[in-house]
């Protein structure tokens, strides 16, 4: 549907809750697809800059603008790293377990939980609208549209079939532990909490699968900290990242230590692979 198709059914609703509730969606839509104008003509700011060497007086008047207004874009529109995540909305999906208590009930993880939230905080500061759900463990595929799926193989079919359309690197079972595997060359890492003299460290596979129209990021830790050492990572090097890779599919492992529930240090230990 177009997006004057989309306007005009809303207008065409009858019951006015449910005007009221497409209304809201798509003034949503609006306003995350004018973020991710605004950052797109900032990059063709940059880029003609750059790579034609354009003064910014001869861009804005290309642009039919003041220099005053390529000024203010520069510094008010959004980075080039927020692609990353796509164009938004971003849904944030976190799994839940059935775990005996006093009765069998779905419980998050102390560490899924923090992971959404440092997630959900990261895509705030670029200028999303972000909402949350549950991963059930039948849950076979994501919301439409963009966003961040935290869930490992064994949780829930989705994790499953992400991992299994990464043509590079994969999350195996072997000799009772779990190991970040690179297909081609057979390089593994595992998680240093696992090892014969365990560590306060762990392990987080992400991956960034470009599909057309829509960014799904995955992200699976060996064990939950390891989802929260890759969030605690994205954070702090998003920008270099995204610089190096660009807009197509990749993957890569990173290497946390914690205190706690506190990350500590992360760093990527294999990858950037693009796919």
């Amino acid at each position: 549907m177009t997006t004057k198709d989309e306007f005009e059914a809303v207008r065409r609703e009858t019951d006015p809750i449910r005007r009221g509730q497409r209304a809201t969606d798509l003034i949503t839509i609006y306003q995350q697809r004018a973020t991710e104008l605004a950052r797109l003509r900032k990059a063709a700011i940059e880029e003609a800059h750059r790579e034609l060497g354009m003064s910014y007086t001869e861009i804005a008047a290309g642009l039919g603008i003041t220099k005053g207004r390529v000024t203010q874009i520069k510094q008010s529109a959004a980075a080039a790293q927020r692609a990353f995540f796509g164009v938004g909305p971003v849904s944030i999906g976190i799994p839940y377990r059935y775990q005996v208590t006093d009765r069998e009930r779905p419980l998050i993880a102390a560490e899924d939980a923090e992971t959404g939230e440092q997630l959900e905080s990261l895509l705030a500061a670029l200028s999303f609208t972000v909402d949350r759900y549950q991963i059930g463990p039948e849950t076979e595929a994501a919301p439409e549209g963009d966003g961040v799926v935290v869930c490992g193989p064994k949780s829930a079919p989705i994790g499953a079939e992400l991992l299994d359309e990464d043509p590079v690197a994969t999350l195996i079972k072997d000799g009772g532990r779990w190991w970040f595997e690179h297909r081609d060359s057979g390089e593994r890492f595992g998680s240093p909490a696992d090892d014969e003299t365990p560590q306060h460290a762990d392990l987080g596979y992400f991956a960034r699968h470009r599909y057309d129209g829509r960014v799904v990021v995955h992200i699976a830790g060996i064990h939950a900290i390891g989802s929260l050492g890759v969030a605690h990572y994205l954070t702090g090097n998003l920008a270099d990242l995204y610089r190096r890779v660009g807009d197509v599919s990749f993957s890569g492992a990173v290497r946390a230590t914690y205190d706690g529930l506190t990350i500590t240090k992360s760093e990527l230990v294999g990858g950037p692979y693009a796919w």
